[in-house]
Protein backbone atom coordinates (compact mmCIF):
# COMPACT_ATOMS: atom_id res chain seq x y z
CA UNK A 1 0.00 0.00 0.00
CA UNK A 2 3.08 2.53 0.72
CA UNK A 3 4.64 1.90 -2.57
CA UNK A 4 1.44 2.10 -4.26
CA UNK A 5 0.59 5.53 -2.43
CA UNK A 6 3.87 7.11 -2.92
CA UNK A 7 4.46 5.79 -6.65
CA UNK A 8 0.38 7.56 -7.37
CA UNK A 9 1.01 11.02 -5.18
CA UNK A 10 4.53 11.06 -7.23
CA UNK A 11 2.24 10.19 -10.31
CA UNK A 12 0.06 12.90 -9.19
CA UNK A 13 1.71 16.01 -7.98
CA UNK A 14 5.55 15.30 -8.90
CA UNK A 15 6.89 16.37 -6.29
CA UNK A 16 10.60 15.37 -5.74
CA UNK A 17 10.77 14.41 -9.29
CA UNK A 18 12.87 17.13 -10.88
CA UNK A 19 10.02 17.88 -13.26
CA UNK A 20 7.96 20.50 -11.95
CA UNK A 21 11.62 23.37 -11.82
CA UNK A 22 11.45 23.52 -15.58
CA UNK A 23 8.15 24.94 -16.12
CA UNK A 24 8.92 27.25 -13.18
CA UNK A 25 12.64 28.06 -14.49
CA UNK A 26 10.57 29.73 -17.46
CA UNK A 27 8.41 32.05 -14.98
CA UNK A 28 9.66 35.68 -14.73
CA UNK A 29 10.17 36.13 -10.99
CA UNK A 30 12.55 39.21 -9.13
CA UNK A 31 13.64 35.90 -6.87
CA UNK A 32 13.93 31.97 -6.61
CA UNK A 33 12.09 32.08 -3.01
CA UNK A 34 9.18 33.52 -4.67
CA UNK A 35 8.28 31.35 -7.54
CA UNK A 36 9.24 28.24 -4.89
CA UNK A 37 6.25 29.53 -3.00
CA UNK A 38 3.96 29.49 -6.29
CA UNK A 39 5.34 25.72 -7.04
CA UNK A 40 4.28 24.50 -3.98
CA UNK A 41 1.41 26.06 -3.61
CA UNK A 42 0.58 23.60 -6.74
CA UNK A 43 1.47 20.49 -4.90
CA UNK A 44 -0.66 21.01 -2.45
CA UNK A 45 -3.90 22.12 -4.38
CA UNK A 46 -3.30 19.34 -6.37
CA UNK A 47 -2.57 16.53 -3.24
CA UNK A 48 -4.24 17.98 -0.32
CA UNK A 49 -7.57 19.55 -2.01
CA UNK A 50 -8.08 17.54 -5.26
CA UNK A 51 -6.83 14.12 -4.14
CA UNK A 52 -8.84 14.35 -0.23
CA UNK A 53 -12.24 15.42 -1.91
CA UNK A 54 -11.62 11.96 -4.40
CA UNK A 55 -10.49 10.16 -1.38
CA UNK A 56 -13.10 11.36 0.72
CA UNK A 57 -16.22 11.19 -1.71
CA UNK A 58 -14.47 7.20 -2.55
CA UNK A 59 -14.90 6.35 1.20
CA UNK A 60 -18.43 7.79 1.65
CA UNK A 61 -19.85 5.85 -1.30
CA UNK A 62 -18.51 2.92 -0.05
CA UNK A 63 -18.36 1.26 -3.24
CA UNK A 64 -14.69 0.76 -3.19
CA UNK A 65 -15.41 -2.95 -1.75
CA UNK A 66 -16.56 -4.19 -5.47
CA UNK A 67 -13.76 -6.14 -6.48
CA UNK A 68 -15.15 -5.80 -9.85
CA UNK A 69 -14.51 -1.81 -9.96
CA UNK A 70 -11.09 0.33 -9.51
CA UNK A 71 -10.04 3.42 -10.90
CA UNK A 72 -11.67 5.70 -13.19
CA UNK A 73 -14.62 3.02 -13.36
CA UNK A 74 -14.75 3.34 -9.57
CA UNK A 75 -14.40 6.91 -9.21
CA UNK A 76 -16.93 7.61 -12.29
CA UNK A 77 -19.60 5.55 -10.34
CA UNK A 78 -19.00 6.86 -6.66
CA UNK A 79 -19.48 10.49 -8.29
CA UNK A 80 -22.55 9.40 -10.01
CA UNK A 81 -24.16 7.66 -6.75
CA UNK A 82 -23.20 11.06 -4.63
CA UNK A 83 -24.00 13.43 -7.20
CA UNK A 84 -26.87 11.96 -9.72
CA UNK A 85 -26.50 12.98 -12.97
CA UNK A 86 -23.76 14.98 -13.12
CA UNK A 87 -20.77 12.99 -10.71
CA UNK A 88 -19.79 11.01 -13.60
CA UNK A 89 -19.52 14.03 -16.05
CA UNK A 90 -17.49 16.09 -13.12
CA UNK A 91 -15.08 13.12 -13.14
CA UNK A 92 -15.38 12.62 -17.60
CA UNK A 93 -14.31 16.08 -18.13
CA UNK A 94 -11.68 16.30 -15.12
CA UNK A 95 -9.86 12.88 -16.83
CA UNK A 96 -9.96 14.88 -19.86
CA UNK A 97 -8.30 17.99 -19.12
CA UNK A 98 -5.97 16.73 -16.42
CA UNK A 99 -5.36 14.17 -19.44
CA UNK A 100 -4.89 16.64 -21.77
CA UNK A 101 -2.73 19.27 -19.75
CA UNK A 102 -0.40 15.95 -18.40
CA UNK A 103 0.42 15.00 -22.04
CA UNK A 104 1.14 18.78 -23.20
CA UNK A 105 2.82 19.24 -19.58
CA UNK A 106 5.52 16.37 -20.67
CA UNK A 107 5.72 17.12 -23.93
CA UNK A 108 7.25 20.63 -22.74
CA UNK A 109 9.73 18.86 -20.30
CA UNK A 110 10.84 16.37 -22.18
CA UNK A 111 11.25 18.74 -25.24
CA UNK A 112 13.09 21.38 -22.73
CA UNK A 113 15.54 18.56 -21.44
CA UNK A 114 16.56 16.99 -25.42
CA UNK A 115 17.14 20.79 -26.15
CA UNK A 116 19.43 20.88 -23.47
CA UNK A 117 21.30 17.63 -24.37
CA UNK A 118 21.26 17.48 -27.81
CA UNK A 119 20.45 21.03 -29.01
CA UNK A 120 17.72 23.22 -30.28
CA UNK A 121 18.03 21.42 -33.94
CA UNK A 122 16.86 17.94 -32.36
CA UNK A 123 13.39 18.99 -31.08
CA UNK A 124 11.82 18.15 -34.04
CA UNK A 125 13.02 14.42 -33.61
CA UNK A 126 12.00 14.44 -29.85
CA UNK A 127 8.76 15.47 -30.88
CA UNK A 128 8.00 12.89 -33.75
CA UNK A 129 9.20 10.55 -31.05
CA UNK A 130 7.25 11.79 -28.25
CA UNK A 131 3.66 12.22 -30.95
CA UNK A 132 4.59 8.16 -31.53
CA UNK A 133 4.43 7.38 -28.01
CA UNK A 134 1.07 8.56 -27.32
CA UNK A 135 -0.14 6.79 -29.81
CA UNK A 136 1.70 3.48 -28.69
CA UNK A 137 0.60 3.71 -25.61
CA UNK A 138 -2.71 4.44 -25.60
CA UNK A 139 -2.73 0.76 -27.12
CA UNK A 140 -1.21 -0.79 -24.19
CA UNK A 141 -2.85 -2.22 -21.47
CA UNK A 142 -3.37 0.04 -18.18
CA UNK A 143 -1.62 -2.46 -16.22
CA UNK A 144 2.04 -2.14 -17.98
CA UNK A 145 1.33 1.85 -18.69
CA UNK A 146 1.34 2.13 -14.96
CA UNK A 147 4.36 -0.08 -14.38
CA UNK A 148 5.91 1.64 -16.99
CA UNK A 149 5.05 5.28 -15.57
CA UNK A 150 6.35 3.83 -11.96
CA UNK A 151 9.69 2.84 -13.60
CA UNK A 152 10.41 6.41 -15.14
CA UNK A 153 9.47 8.15 -12.27
CA UNK A 154 11.79 6.16 -9.78
CA UNK A 155 14.52 6.09 -12.38
CA UNK A 156 14.07 10.23 -12.31
CA UNK A 157 13.52 10.73 -8.51
CA UNK A 158 16.60 9.07 -7.93
CA UNK A 159 19.12 11.19 -9.13
CA UNK A 160 16.21 14.53 -8.25
CA UNK A 161 16.51 13.53 -4.44
CA UNK A 162 20.44 12.82 -4.90
CA UNK A 163 20.75 16.72 -5.55
CA UNK A 164 18.06 17.88 -3.43
CA UNK A 165 20.54 16.90 -0.75
CA UNK A 166 23.63 17.89 -2.42
CA UNK A 167 22.09 21.81 -2.99
CA UNK A 168 20.31 21.77 0.58
CA UNK A 169 22.85 24.36 1.62
CA UNK A 170 21.99 26.93 -1.34
CA UNK A 171 18.18 26.16 -0.96
CA UNK A 172 18.70 27.39 2.72
CA UNK A 173 20.23 30.19 2.00
CA UNK A 174 18.09 31.29 -0.78
CA UNK A 175 15.01 31.13 1.60
CA UNK A 176 16.97 32.96 4.20
CA UNK A 177 17.46 35.63 1.79
CA UNK A 178 13.73 35.28 0.61
CA UNK A 179 12.31 35.76 4.04
CA UNK A 180 14.47 38.87 4.69
CA UNK A 181 12.81 40.47 1.73
CA UNK A 182 9.32 39.62 2.79
CA UNK A 183 10.34 41.03 5.85
CA UNK A 184 11.40 44.18 4.48
CA UNK A 185 8.43 44.58 2.03
CA UNK A 186 6.29 43.95 4.93
CA UNK A 187 7.50 46.75 6.94
CA UNK A 188 7.60 49.17 4.03
CA UNK A 189 3.69 48.35 3.17
CA UNK A 190 3.25 49.04 6.86
CA UNK A 191 4.88 52.55 6.92
CA UNK A 192 3.11 52.80 3.85
CA UNK A 193 -0.45 52.82 5.64
CA UNK A 194 0.51 54.37 8.43
CA UNK A 195 1.57 57.65 6.26
CA UNK A 196 -1.61 56.83 4.85
CA UNK A 197 -3.49 57.32 8.10
CA UNK A 198 -1.41 60.37 9.30
CA UNK A 199 -2.40 62.18 6.58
Amino acid sequence: MIRYGVARGVFSNEAGMGSAPIAAAAAKTDHPGRQALISMTGTFLDTIVVCSITGITLVMGGLYSDSKLSGAALTTKTFDQMLPGVGGWIVTIGIIFFAYSTVLGWAYYGEKCFEYLFGIRSIIWYRICYTLSVVVGAGMSLGLVWTIADVFNGLMAIPNLIALVALAGVVVAETKDFNKILAQEKREKKKNIDITHST
